[in-house]
């Protein structure tokens, strides 16, 4: 399961292709790229267990690099292309990277970011920039032939870090040869039927852990990756029926963005093709799946994990109309909810969710923050949630978003989801805020979807949509509009930098 065979029986079959500018990898192309990078990474000194830094567009030399890595036994350390130079220096130290590979208008912050490595360690596409090496320049005299001493790498990837420095999530380096069989491919192909034929199309940043584990396990199947450089939900519609997409992955903004499609836009496309499309990144409003599986049909596929592969459930689209809400039963360690004590909860009781006996990590040069999520029954990432009678796991919210007012918790994903389902709305977010008598209000911030009616009448309008939806004690007291939310490139909603702004304010 490997690139490396597809080149041997299919080196004309499209490894990747970029939706936006057409630009076409073959297998046979993506398996000379790989080893002539690796046999650069040899050139500079990298051996099994060293690191590289990769802070790159979505572009079509993003996955040959990684494979490269893949292949010389690296870890290979995807970043931001948000970061600052300081905050990509921090990472690339924190690393230990040896080389970057960067894009040619990110080569400000990948020269400021590694003070201490050389110009031949800086590798750029495209054009090349000031204090780099150009990589096609670095590998053009070198052989397509794979080095003499493969051993398998692997990916470590860096929390968000919306508060204090993020953390690279850290697994065991595979031992064997490159091409055995991981986990995550044994899961996809049982779960979503990745094989040989597939038509892939990845919407979201290269640098983030879902696309580019994805990506790469398409990739060992032989299937074909089509790479949006930015998603746009029009342009989405369009490439699945272009190319005829069978897999892809997206998160629930993604939906919310194609609903909110005008009816003829939406309409026009062809999606017969898609047999799979998978979801996870954070719990889909009931509403949004409903209206995406009456669109698309019974192909909405949903998983809950996380970065560190401590665990895994998945639902299946038929499973899930008999369960709406649900993220699935546990595939990858057991599911745990205890309450604030550490006492073990039983069916339909709510408490934080631990996976036992599922994947190993660690965060590299952080025992601590390691020891933190770790416990007697497993790891935990902060997720608040209830397990049915059936073994089937309903999230809540996250722990460090609960609001208590006058004592009560309230999770706003609840007002979240409703809010959202609004048809003015294109965006939420609902948090905390100070509050003199009850220690804190419910709070809410739209991104309205024209910005001209943003005041006091959309403001009464959507609050009493919520309110009557859901009791009052979870609705926001307040909503401020905004013309547009603090979102990652892959949808994550950056709900932290919000609350701290308010709470600033507060404090004066």
């Amino acid at each position: 399961m490997h690139p490396f065979h597809h080149a041997a029986s299919q080196p004309d079959t499209p490894a990747i292709i970029m939706a936006g500018s057409g630009e076409t990898l073959s297998y046979g192309q993506l398996e000379a790229e790989s080893n002539r990078i690796a046999h650069l990474l040899r050139a500079l000194g990298l051996k099994r267990g060293d690191s590289i830094a990769i802070l790159m567009l979505n572009e079509i030399d993003y996955l040959p690099i990684c494979w490269a890595a893949q292949r010389s036994g690296l870890v290979y350390v995807a970043m931001s292309t948000k970061l600052t130079a300081d905050e990509a220096g921090y990472i690339a130290q924190d690393s230990g990277a040896k080389a970057i590979f960067c894009s040619a208008s990110l080569a400000g912050v990948a020269v400021a970011a590694t003070p201490g490595l050389p110009p031949a360690a800086r590798l750029c596409t495209g054009a090349g920039a000031e204090g780099c090496s150009r990589l096609h320049d670095a590998i053009a005299s070198l052989p397509a032939t794979r080095i003499a001493d493969e051993s398998a790498g692997r990916d470590m990837l860096y929390s968000s870090g919306t508060t204090g420095r993020p953390k690279g999530v850290k697994g065991p380096l595979p031992e064997g040869q490159i091409d055995q069989l991981d986990a995550l491919t044994g899961l996809v192909a049982h779960l979503y039927g990745f094989g040989p034929g597939m038509m892939y199309l990845s919407p979201a940043p290269l640098y983030h852990a879902a696309p580019l584990r994805y990506c790469m396990s398409v990739q060992k199947f032989g299937g074909t990756v089509v790479v949006m450089e930015k998603f746009d939900p029009e342009t989405y519609l369009a490439l699945v029926e272009k190319y005829r997409i069978t897999h892809s992955q997206l998160v629930p903004t993604m939906f919310v963005r194609m609903l909110k499609l005008p009816e003829e836009v939406r309409t026009k496309y062809d999606t017969a093709s898609l047999k799979v499309a998978i979801h996870a990144a954070a719990p889909c409003p009931v509403d949004v799946k409903h209206a995406m599986i009456a669109w698309w049909g019974p192909v909405i596929y949903e998983y809950y994990s996380a970065t560190e592969g401590a665990g895994f459930t998945a639902i299946s689209p038929q499973e899930w109309l008999e369960r709406p809400g649900s993220v699935g039963k546990a595939i990858l360690g057991e599911i745990r909810v205890l309450d604030d004590d550490g006492r073990l909860l039983g069916p339909n009781q709510t408490g934080r969710i631990f996976f036992h006996g599922g994947g190993t990590f660690s965060y590299h040069n952080d025992p601590e923050k390691t020891a933190s999520v770790m416990g007697e029954h497993g790891a935990t990432f902060g997720d608040i949630g209830h397990v049915d009678e059936g073994g089937y796991l309903f999230l809540t919210d996250r722990q460090a978003f609960m609001i208590i007012s006058g004592g009560v918790n309230v999770y706003p994903q609840e007002a979240e989801n409703t809010l959202i389902s609004h048809p003015e709305v294109a965006d939420v977010a609902v948090f905390g805020i100070p509050d003199a008598e009850m220690g804190e209000a419910v709070h809410a911030v739209v991104q309205p979807r024209d910005m001209a009616r943003a005041g006091p009448a959309l403001e009464a309008e959507l609050l009493a949509w919520v309110r009557g939806r859901l009791s009052h004690v979870k609705c926001p007291k307040r909503i401020d509009f905004r013309a547009e939310l603090p979102r990652h490139d892959t949808g994550k909603l950056y709900k932290r930098l919000l609350k701290d702004e308010y709470w600033a304010k507060a404090a004066g």
